[in-house]
């Protein structure tokens, strides 16, 4: 099943608030600003994404699900890249560790979220 790119309008109402009261608490001047987040036509800033964390009890990976789920392959690609990269080098205790680390972030498996 596809994942929205988003599920903050999801929260929003499962908790109640308007877009206006979420913005208060946001510290945002209007709703609009909310509405945008919720639709995806702007993209929250860290300090934004952490009040949203804390406001909603909710994962920033869970809150952002589609979003997540689209950006999680682009860093995998890359760390197999830099896998082959790695053994291509001279075997020393550091690029040892580098490969032990970055296999491990290709093998671990995904967290698994609840979408309700």
């Amino acid at each position: 099943m596809a994942k929205l790119e988003n599920y903050l309008g999801t929260h929003r109402r499962r908790s109640g608030l308007s877009q206006q009261e979420v913005a208060f608490l946001l510290g945002a001047q209007s709703g609009a600003k909310v509405c945008r987040y919720e639709r995806f036509w702007e993209h929250p800033r860290l300090p934004t994404l952490l009040a949203y964390e804390k406001l909603f009890s909710a994962p920033v990976r869970e809150l952002f699900a589609g979003a997540s789920e689209k950006t999680n392959a682009i860093p995998l690609k890359r760390v197999r890249v830099l896998i082959k990269r790695l053994e291509a080098l001279e075997p020393c205790a550091l690029t040892a560790q580098k490969l032990a680390y970055l296999r491990r972030l290709v093998t671990a498996p995904e967290p698994r979220l609840k979408y309700v």
